[in-house]
């Protein structure tokens, strides 16, 4: 069992792919890990799923409905990763978000195990 952060694209992305992080995440849960998911903690954070209703994953609208901020998502993201991850999952079309690009780079730098598409 190990503590995995899911990484992938979002931004740009129908409904942010959370579909994705969401089923990545159970299928790693059953298997016996632990999972931070980027998905659940942001609709965590605001208290509804911010991804219904964003057809092409716009972060300006998630901020204007919902309150969504980059910075303070990003640096909980980040927090997990320094802290208590032991390994990234890496999701489909990864290469092409910041976000996801910073992560496992952060995960490379902190020599966590790293699984996932071209991992």
């Amino acid at each position: 069992m190990s503590k995995f952060y899911l990484a992938g694209p979002m931004r740009g992305i129908p409904e942010f792919n959370f579909p994705a992080f969401m089923a990545k995440a159970a299928e790693l849960r059953e298997a016996g890990h632990e999972v931070f998911n980027p998905a659940e903690r942001d609709n965590e954070q605001h208290g509804t799923d911010i991804s219904k209703g964003n057809a092409t994953g716009d972060e300006a609208l998630a901020s204007k409905q919902h309150g969504f901020n980059l910075r303070v998502a990003l640096a909980a993201d980040l927090k997990f990763i320094c802290e208590e991850a032991e390994a990234i999952y890496m999701l489909p079309g990864w290469s092409n978000s910041k976000g996801a690009t910073a992560e496992r780079a952060t995960a490379l730098a902190l020599g966590l195990i790293i699984r996932g598409a071209q991992a």
